[in-house]
């Protein structure tokens, strides 16, 4: 049993690990995959639980030649749950409160959780949240046959050897819990994560096994709740730097929704076998749009999905600053549906340095687990949440260290629009956003179209204040309070908006912010030229391009502007356009309240009287 010397727990911890059967402190990343398949001479390992007399096979486990592949037996646990956040404390929250949620006092399950686990073996992990900069010391504590999970934060988090650790005491100020037969036992089958935030140490409770909502976007509430604390924020981004074939160098930064593009801006173009660019497909005649570009930007990959934008780290430049909040990425590839869509991933998780950890992704023991070949539901169709958990430190040519960041964009998934079926799909392919709608466009935060990342919802929906509030436990108005502070106080960075998905009657995938990426990387420190920016129909979508030209070659105005597509025509992208005012007046209605500071008044009664871009900037006046 490893010593406790270097640790300075509460005495919760300290009861749970003497009474424990026993406890392992892991320390390094190859010791947790041997545990999670069973040992070294397990090829495949189930992770069951007993209780009330019956068995929850919940994970099957199988070593792979490239790492360890996951499957759940449950189709509701391939992916998250939006609505899996309850708060057990009595500080403010706009989250559902367990006691009123379930009519009980935590206390009793809170107990009962830690009875549960000192009856099994332990794994303790011990991690920083956030950095090793600006990080906090953070610890999980697991049953041992779950190591699986406990390897995935282990690549998600900064992992600590706690022998390594040349620190005073390692004393967490959060800590992860996992109990996952409370799923089945208490919830109804159902995700559930509970968070006290208590004075001396934030506890969060995981009664499930996909790590989504506790090892990641768990983490990811612990960080926005010491922003809280501390006034600045965790935004819910990711970042790269591109090199122009000039070598002018930009650093984007892409916020939106799970699902809105965050983990693609940081990926080549994906290219047609003949190595030209597939722009778009009309869905009703079926014919293609492609453009050849010779030579594309270079990337340099930043963040993938969360960026602290820390005090300590903003300078004088009026621009900006942010550090990728994780040690690993959490990388999506149901955009990878065969061999050579994405040469970069396939080949470092194909061939990597050391061992993976894949998750909905079909695995056989003994062989490579394969990106594109993802794990088959119950209804036969792939399932749309394939994973892989990607050290940062395998990828090549990435950015550690703080960057500023010139552009600012928001990614939406749109549906098709038409003048028979409008949608809000009405976005074109890239449009300017005066500051103070880029930050309405965060109060609204669109989950989108057909989101692949979280079970299903319907229709159009928000993910909340800054696209991060299904992870917030605190109030949403403080959060709107911080986002436009920050957008203030960093007049340098532009502001823009890219759909994905669809432009109107076009399938697109996620082309729209590949090419907006060169486009605006081409541009040299992201000025657009005053000509060049048209008022968009809907005020909502800011300034639209009257022209764009990459490489020599013009794109077709119809994904500039979908009005001027046949198919839409003004009747259906007007339509389309009131829904999208309709759902935007909804959202940010709720936080037009006594604590949203004056300016934010000012900007949310300016959408709501359906106020022009110009009014708008004059609210926050910039310069594009």
């Amino acid at each position: 049993m490893s010593s406790l010397s270097k640790f300075s727990f509460t005495r919760d911890i300290y009861d749970l690990l003497a009474g424990c059967k026993g406890y392992k402190i892991p320390k390094t990343r190859d010791e947790l995959v041997e545990m999670a398949l069973g040992g070294s001479d397990s090829n495949s390992f189930d992770v069951s639980y007993e209780t009330d007399g019956k068995l929850y096979k919940e994970a099957v486990v199988v070593r792979c030649k490239n790492g360890a592949a996951v499957n759940y037996t449950e189709d509701y646990m391939r992916r998250r749950d939006p609505d899996c956040l309850i708060v057990a404390d009595e500080l403010p929250t706009d989250k559902p409160r367990f006691k009123d949620e379930y009519k009980a006092d935590f206390s009793d399950l809170r107990q009962d959780t830690f009875r549960w686990l000192k009856e099994q073996e332990l794994i303790l992990v011990p991690f920083f949240a956030g950095g090793l900069e600006h990080g906090y010391h953070a610890v999980l504590i697991a049953p041992a046959n779950a190591a699986f999970f406990a390897c995935g934060l282990a690549g998600l988090q900064f992992f600590m050897n706690i022998d390594e650790y040349q620190g005073e005491t390692f004393k967490p100020k959060v800590a992860i819990y996992l109990a996952p037969p409370y799923r089945h036992t208490h919830f109804n089958g159902k995700q559930i994560v509970v968070h006290s935030r208590g004075e001396e140490l934030y506890e969060m409770f995981s009664y499930n096994l996909y790590p989504g909502p506790s090892a990641k976007k768990g983490v990811y509430g612990f960080l926005l709740d010491m922003g809280e604390k501390e006034n600045w924020v965790t935004v819910h981004t990711s970042a790269v730097k591109l090199i122009t074939p000039y070598e002018n160098e930009i650093v984007i930064m892409h916020e939106g929704a799970s699902g809105g593009g965050k983990s693609e801006m940081g990926e080549q173009i994906h290219r047609e076998p003949d190595g030209k660019i597939l722009i778009g497909q009309n869905l009703n005649t079926m014919e293609k749009f492609y453009l050849t570009i010779g030579e594309p930007c270079e990337l340099r990959p930043v963040a993938d999905d969360m960026a602290m934008c820390h005090p300590a780290m903003q300078n004088d430049s009026r621009k900006l600053v942010i550090q990728d909040a994780e040690d690993g990425w959490f990388i999506r590839v149901d955009n990878i549906p065969e061999y050579g869509t994405e040469p970069l991933y396939e080949k470092i998780c194909t061939h990597p340095s050391e061992p993976l950890v894949f998750i909905n992704l079909q695995g056989v023991p003994g062989s490579t687990c394969l990106i594109w070949e993802h794990t088959i539901d119950s209804d036969g169709k792939p399932c749309p949440n394939p994973r892989v958990i990607l050290p940062r430190r395998l990828i090549p040519g990435i950015v550690n260290g703080p960057v500023e960041v010139d552009v600012r964009s928001f990614g939406v998934r749109t549906p098709p629009c038409s003048s028979g079926r409008p949608t809000y799909g009405i976005l074109g392919m890239l449009h300017i956003l005066p500051p103070a709608l880029a930050w309405l466009w965060r109060l609204a935060a669109p989950r989108g179209h057909n989101n692949p990342s979280i079970i299903e919802t319907e229709g159009m929906t928000s993910e909340g204040i800054g696209s991060y509030g299904p992870f917030l436990t605190g109030k949403w108005v403080m959060h709107a309070n911080f986002l436009l502070e920050q957008i203030i106080r960093a007049p340098a960075t532009r502001h823009v908006l890219i759909p994905n998905q669809h432009i109107g009657s076009y399938r697109v995938g996620f082309m729209p912010q590949w090419l907006a990426r060169e486009y605006i990387a081409r541009r040299g420190n992201a000025q657009f030229r005053p000509d060049h920016l048209v008022p968009a129909r809907s005020d909502l979508l800011g300034y639209c391009l009257d022209s764009v030209k990459i490489d020599g070659q013009y794109i077709r105005k119809a994904f500039l502007q979908p009005e001027t597509q046949a198919e839409v025509g003004i009747e259906g992208y007007d339509t389309g356009a009131a829904m999208l005012r309709d759902f935007f007046v909804k959202e940010i209605s709720q936080y037009n309240v006594p604590d949203l500071s004056p300016l934010g008044k000012e900007i949310i009664e300016c959408c709501i009287n359906k106020g022009g871009v110009e009014d708008y900037l004059k609210l926050i006046p910039t310069r594009f």
